[in-house]
């Protein structure tokens, strides 16, 4: 079961940005999605944007404009930038592999990253 490590959260402003990173290890297939997804306290996770193999993405309304997923030069690495952060953006981010969608993800969950921001 591929396994992923977040790292970039951090306490921010509101208006600022962050560029939050994702390594996986296992066995990802390469056609698959690498997606960040959130969870705010008391919500439940969701997905924030996916890319696929071929460089499709998907975003969540709430982000788009404002945040971009791409993949790292190293295997299994996918960032993503966040711009213009606003409070209702903190929450942990996590990464997974799975669809571009975000209905189905197959990785470990990892710790997350933090992300707060302020108003």
């Amino acid at each position: 079961q591929p396994q992923f490590v977040e790292s970039g959260g951090d306490w921010v402003q509101a208006g600022g940005s962050l560029r939050l990173s994702c390594a996986g290890s296992g066995k990802i297939y390469g056609e698959d999605a690498l997606g960040w997804y959130r969870q705010a306290p008391g919500k439940q996770r969701e997905l924030v944007a996916a890319i696929s193999g071929n460089g499709n993405t998907n975003y969540a309304d709430t982000v788009k404009g404002r945040f971009t997923i791409y993949k790292g030069n190293a295997k299994n690495t996918v960032y993503l930038q966040m711009n213009d952060l606003k409070p209702e953006d903190t929450a942990v981010y996590y990464c997974n592999t799975g669809t571009l969608s975000g209905s189905w993800v197959y990785g470990s969950w990892g710790q997350g990253t933090q992300v707060t921001v302020s108003s």
